[in-house]
């Protein structure tokens, strides 16, 4: 039989004390953020923006994926996904909300410092192609998942969406210390290794993909008015492989998507599909790239933006279809999920389904009637809107379908693009990158921050 002192059994209880009461030694202390599932009454707005930035953010921080950090495509699992998928776009949308976050107090600058190091340190390793990377990346190893079945190479969009992120956090993390230190660092010898001018194909316009084992056979060319300028304008910035004006202009812009100039609801859309497409187009490029007064031969992209947005506000109102839910405070058309599958809603496909997202991201270009809208979905709706990952993706009163789902390029333009309505924060990082201040000079773009 073992005989214990009672200094011992006094020591051990000591020990035990000290490790489950401090959080360095023994426990951690969770890093999670508490999902607010009640509806609150009575915030003033800047209550509810705070609110509604900070429980999006979860789906970020929680929900990453917890080898890589990156951003999940998606909340649930659909379309033989896999439970692996991270998505390399939406990561870059969620390295920008972290920083929000860590402006915004939700967490420490250490924590998105080290969160975003973490995703870099695993892109750093993780499957490339002439420095471009995929759609799609399996979160544990860094191996292509394929978005289709020749789809298994570089996406040069997806690629310029998650620079453009990771652009802004180099702006971000100037302190010199070790894990600042390595994100600038990593960040800058990815950013200079993709080869953009090679994805021209010697042409005057860029190839969204290009696959080791299907090469060219896509043959996707990025042209028109859509979600792509930031690919271009990312090109030209290039430290090492820029495009010059005329893949810009002979490709992109010379399209007979391009130019619109026509009136809708008595609103003119200078670039872009009748009715402007899906709202997206107004966000993805615009989350780092400020429009305020942003212009070039073709257009004054605040205009664009902005005339986009009360165009497809208009049309909900009027609501020629004659769906229910529609209306002044319950309005927007974009990409989202819906009742019978994904779709890209817009004016032109129009099924009923209205997404939070598409209002809510455009709160800097209409932040009277965003807030409208937000109070609608918060305060009346609620009930069967809000969640743990902040707004469900889309909805449709006249089907009466709630999605269950959350996709990452969903829920960071609605933390991203409400903070520069706030405070401009990205759009100032982002410009403030002098590769950027460069490729934009190149294009002939001229702006308030060159």
């Amino acid at each position: 039989m073992i005989k214990i002192s009672h200094f011992s059994i006094l020591l051990i209880f000591s020990l035990v004390f000290v490790l489950f009461t401090n959080p360095v030694l023994g426990q951690k202390k969770s890093n999670k953020i508490t999902a607010d599932l009640s509806i609150k009454k009575n915030l003033t707005d800047d209550q509810l923006l705070d609110l509604v930035q900070k429980q999006t953010f979860r789906y970020f921080w929680d929900f990453g994926h917890p080898v890589s950090g990156m951003a999940r495509e998606r909340s649930n699992r659909s379309f033989d996904y896999g439970d692996e998928v991270v998505t390399t776009g939406g990561t870059g949308f969620g390295v920008m909300a972290m920083i929000v976050a860590a402006e915004r107090k939700f967490i420490t600058r250490e924590q998105a410092a080290e969160r975003t190091k973490k995703i870099v340190d695993f892109l750093w390793k993780a499957d490339m192609f002439h420095g471009a990377f995929p759609h799609w990346l399996n979160g544990e190893t860094g191996k292509v998942i394929r978005f289709s079945p020749k789809d298994d190479g570089a996406d040069i969009v997806e690629t310029s969406l998650l620079f453009q992120g990771l652009l802004t956090a180099r702006q971000y993390y100037t302190a010199d210390n070790p894990v600042e230190n390595d994100i600038r660092n990593k960040i800058l010898w990815m950013w200079e290794g993709i080869e953009w001018n090679w994805f021209t194909q010697n042409q005057n316009v860029l190839y969204w993909h290009w696959s080791p084992n299907n090469g060219w056979s896509m043959n996707h060319q990025i042209k028109g008015w859509n979600e792509c300028l930031i690919t271009y304008v990312m090109a030209a910035s290039s430290p090492k492989f820029p495009i010059n004006k005329r893949v810009y202009d002979d490709g992109y812009a010379n399209n007979n998507t391009f130019f619109n100039g026509r009136k809708f609801n008595g609103i003119t859309l200078p670039l872009g599909f009748d009715y402007g497409g899906p709202l997206f187009f107004s966000h993805y490029s615009f989350l780092g790239l400020d429009p305020r007064g942003l212009k070039d031969n073709n257009a004054d992209y605040w205009e664009q933006n902005k005339n986009h947005t009360l165009i497809n506000r208009a049309y909900c109102i009027e609501n020629p279809k004659k769906y229910k839910g529609y209306g002044a405070n319950s309005w927007g058309l974009t990409a989202s999920d819906s009742w019978g599958g994904y779709a890209a809603h817009s004016p032109t496909e129009d099924l009923g389904v209205i997404t939070p997202t598409a209002a809510l991201s455009a709160f800097p270009y209409t932040p009277e009637y965003s807030m409208e809208a937000l109070k609608h979905f918060y305060y009346d709706k609620g009930d069967k809107l809000w969640s743990e990952y902040g707004f469900v993706d889309a909805f449709s009163e006249e089907k009466n379908w709630y999605a269950k789902s959350h996709l990452a390029i969903d829920q960071g333009p609605i933390i991203v693009m409400i903070e520069n309505y706030r405070s401009g924060l990205l759009w100032k990082l982002f410009m403030s990158s002098p590769d950027v201040k460069r490729g934009l000079k190149t294009l002939g773009f001229t702006s308030p921050n060159l």
